[in-house]
C-alpha cells in the first residue's frame, strides 16, 4: 500500500524522546496474584513523575475493563491478552513514554512473545513472593476462592507460574518493603530513561 503522504512529514520516536527529555522503555512487572506488582508498578510511575517523567500504568484494572474485556482466563485468552498489550507498549514506545506493565504474565514463553514484540526497550522486573505469601495477603479474596474449588486455572495453583529466568531486577517483596522495593526498582530504571 503506498503512503498517500510523505512520510517525513510525521515526527519519530527520537523527536518525542527529545522533546520529552526521556528514552522510552517498557518496564514488565511479573509475579503471583498479590506479590506487590501494581503497588511497584504505581510507586514507581510515582517517583519517575516527581523527576519529570511522563509515563503510563498499564495493569489487570485498566485493561481487563476495556480493550481485553472480551478474554477469559483460559490458555488462550491468557496469550492473547499478553499480546494485546505488547502491541499497546509499542504504541507507547512510539511516542516516547515510558510505560509500566503489572501483570502475572504466568509463564517463560508468554513474556518471551512479548519481549520480541517489545524489542530491545523490554525491562523484566521479578516481584518475589511466594505462592504461601501471596495466599496470606490475598487482597482480592482470590486465594480463598481459588483454594475453595470456586476459580479455576489459578495462577501457582493449578496454572503453571515460572520463575523468570533472568530479569532485570528482583524484588522480593517478603525481604523488602514497599519503599524498598520502588527504590530498588527505581535505580535500576532511572538510568535506562534518561535521556
Amino acid at each position: 500500500m503506498n503512503n498517500i503522504h510523505p512520510t517525513n512529514i510525521y515526527l519519530n520516536r527520537s523527536d518525542k524522546e527529545q522533546y520529552l527529555k526521556q528514552k522510552a522503555k517498557v518496564i514488565w512487572i511479573t509475579g503471583l496474584s498479590g506479590s506487590g506488582k501494581s503497588t511497584l508498578a504505581h510507586g514507581l510511575e510515582r517517583r519517575l513523575a516527581e523527576r519529570g517523567y511522563l509515563t503510563q500504568v498499564l495493569d489487570g484494572d485498566n485493561i481487563r475493563t476495556g480493550i481485553n474485556n472480551n478474554l477469559g482466563f483460559t490458555a488462550e485468552d491468557r496469550n492473547e491478552n499478553i499480546r494485546r498489550i505488547a502491541e499497546i507498549n509499542k504504541l507507547f514506545l512510539n511516542c516516547g513514554i515510558i510505560t509500566i506493565n503489572a501483570f502475572i504474565s504466568p509463564t517463560n514463553a508468554v513474556r518471551q512473545m512479548a519481549r520480541e514484540i517489545i524489542g530491545d526497550d523490554f525491562i523484566e522486573i521479578f516481584v518475589d513472593a511466594s505462592f504461601e505469601t501471596c495466599a496470606q495477603r490475598d487482597p482480592k479474596g482470590l486465594y480463598k476462592k481459588a483454594l475453595a474449588g470456586e476459580i479455576k486455572n489459578f495462577t501457582g495453583l493449578d496454572a503453571p507460574f515460572d520463575r523468570p529466568e533472568q530479569p532485570h531486577v528482583t524484588v522480593n517483596t517478603e525481604a523488602l518493603n514497599i519503599e524498598e522495593g520502588i527504590e530498588k526498582a527505581y535505580q535500576f530504571v532511572k538510568s535506562e530513561v534518561r535521556w
